[in-house]
């Protein structure tokens, strides 16, 4: 095949996030111009690439502290198939096969090299990293970039990233390449943004949840696991400084954190991403977790029936079918109404939970399931606080939804609700969300106080004036259910007696679906009015309504007002 100059010596030096995500967006225009158009195309590709050339360093890294100590250690792929040896510019295996003829290299890598890694999970007492690795090239059958020396162009600039290179003073850690990779998925326009949730939202829930070494976290819909990368980052702290154990650490890395992912293309992405995170055990399991229908579950075999932590962000406005619905309590086709029954299933007793949520949810009390559902979480549940986030904030990702974070303990029923209010704010691509923005939202959260953005609602009061409400029109309905029981009685002795009266017949029938009708309106009256206290919706009573419109005369007066000043102007314009 044609010579492609190789370095030894790589000089170049990443200094900030900026210049690494430039280096990033540089690799990816590569991938574009190589049969890899979107970013659902060339971030998976980039995934497994990436994947290996910080594992082998990793390993390395890994293989010289033990020989310093004179341990064993035991990589989990030999050689030709390390990046070292194939994908490295100076590389034994590489140079071996850029010396043969055109199409070598890619019969290694798509004959040799994928077979293999995806193997590994296979060979006898393989350990957790294998498995891991083999999950996240399961969906890779060839490389997608259309030429060697396009594959070798990539190869050199991902080589180029590494922790020498990276300065670790600006960039907080490696991983934080790969984010500026998922960044591109969650891009409007890319596909990726369902499987993304905005950093600064991830940032706020995990703070507010605050995950404490010893906890299990749970993300049932994981995405590309973002909330469970965040969540090893605020429990380790920077450079592990909040790790006061080697127990502890070999907790968190391996016995902390679980998740669920149905997406094919986006299950390894997020296993390559935990892994980058320093997560060395992601314990993600392959499959609908509506359904129950697993893909894979090798690697979520030592996961809790219940956790201690729920951080999550069920998908915008999906539908689900009778295989999914039947397994749930409250039956219904919202998906987020089914991912909501099941993190409060799944949370331990006096486990918390923090979650986006559709506001539409919030406040639909219109179908059974939705009001049983939001019964439930009250019930359950204690509903400590719901912040409404601006409009726009997922506008980004190609959702235009109107969203909220809730906040939620297991084991005691909800009796006031502390509201936050951010849906003043003005977000737009080019005036992001930022960490800032929630910062007055700390301020007030430990006392949960009031202010101009900030509430409280005694939820055991609105029920109770809800329930004093309802009794005596549900007490009106059955006494009107009692006469319809009666004329139900002497209907019957009606069509008894002989010589039968037709008439009298008719008027008992029609006396009892009068009284029939005029019972369910007033049941139906006082379900409205209990299930009104479900209505959770953020609505800040600091915050004066708009006016209401003007009524229709006065507002064709106004408009004719205007129309005899604009004639008046153009008058006077025609004269000068």
């Amino acid at each position: 095949m044609a010579k492609k100059k190789t370095k030894t010596k790589n000089n170049k030096k990443f200094n900030g996030q900026q210049s690494v995500n430039s280096a990033i967006k540089s690799i990816c225009d590569i991938m574009r111009r190589s049969n890899c158009a979107g970013a659902l195309q060339y971030v998976p590709e980039l995934t497994w690439i990436l994947f290996l050339r910080i594992l082998d360093e990793q390993e390395e890294g890994e293989r010289q502290r033990a020989q310093a100590v004179r341990a064993e250690f035991q990589p989990s792929f030999e050689a030709p198939y390390r990046w070292q040896d194939w994908a490295a510019p100076d590389g034994v295996k590489r140079k071996e096969l850029c010396d043969g003829a055109l199409g070598e290299f890619f019969g290694f890598v798509n004959n040799n090299l994928l077979p293999y890694l995806k193997g590994l999970k296979d060979i006898p007492n393989a350990s957790p990293r294998q498995k891991v690795i083999s999950e996240i090239l399961s969906g890779v059958e060839r490389v997608r970039v259309d030429t060697e020396r396009n594959f070798l162009d990539v190869l050199d600039k991902v080589h180029e990233i590494s922790s020498e290179t990276v300065d670790d003073t600006h960039v907080f850690t490696l991983s934080q390449v790969y984010e500026g990779l998922l960044l591109k998925m969650g891009e409007k326009g890319n596909d990726g943004g369902q499987f993304f949730t905005p950093r600064e939202v991830i940032r706020a829930l995990v703070k507010a949840i605050a995950p404490k070494i010893g906890d299990t976290i749970y993300d049932p819909c994981c995405g590309t696991g973002g909330f469970l990368a965040q969540s090893y980052e605020y429990m380790a702290g920077r450079n592990n400084e909040k790790i006061k154990s080697a127990r502890q650490l070999d907790t968190l890395k391996h016995n902390t954190f679980y998740g669920r992912e149905k997406e094919n293309l986006i299950y390894p992405i997020a296993l390559a991403n935990l892994i980058l995170h320093g997560i060395d055990q992601p314990n993600l399991w392959h499959g609908n977790t509506l359904t129950g229908a697993a893909a894979y579950e090798g690697l979520f075999q030592s996961a809790p029936g219940m956790f201690d932590v729920i951080i999550t962000n069920p998908p915008f406005g999906g539908k689900e079918g009778k295989d999914a619905r039947t397994r749930f309590a409250y039956k219904t086709g919202s998906t987020q109404v089914l991912f909501l029954q099941h993190i409060i299933d799944s949370l331990k007793p006096g486990g918390r939970c923090g979650m986006v949520l559709d506001e539409g949810l919030l406040f639909r009390t219109n179908e059974t399931a939705f009001v049983q559902t939001k019964r439930k979480l009250l019930d359950d549940c204690d509903l400590w606080c719901i912040v409404s986030l601006p409009g726009g904030v997922f506008t980004a990702a190609g959702a235009g939804v109107k969203t909220d974070l809730l906040f939620f303990t297991k084991g005691k029923s909800t009796e006031k609700i502390w509201y936050y209010d951010l849906s003043h704010l003005k977000i737009r691509k080019r005036i992001p969300l930022v960490q800032a923005h929630f910062d007055e939202f700390f301020k007030h959260l430990p006392k949960r106080s009031d202010s101009e953005y900030s509430w409280t609602i005694d939820i055991t009061d609105k029920r109770n004036k809800a329930a004093k409400q309802a009794e005596p029109i549900k007490n009106k309905a059955r006494k009107i259910q009692q006469q319809a029981a009666q004329w139900k009685e002497k209907l019957a002795e009606l069509k008894k007696a002989k010589p039968c009266d037709k008439k009298a017949i008719d008027q008992a029938d029609m006396q009892i679906k009068d009284l029939s009708k005029q019972a369910r309106e007033l049941t139906q009256k006082a379900e409205e009015i209990e299930n009104a206290v479900y209505d959770l919706k953020a609505v800040n009573p600091n915050i004066a309504p708009p006016p209401p419109p003007p009524p229709p005369a006065k507002l064709l007066d106004m408009i004719e007002k205007k129309g005899k000043e604009i004639t008046d102007a153009l008058k006077i314009l025609r004269s000068i």
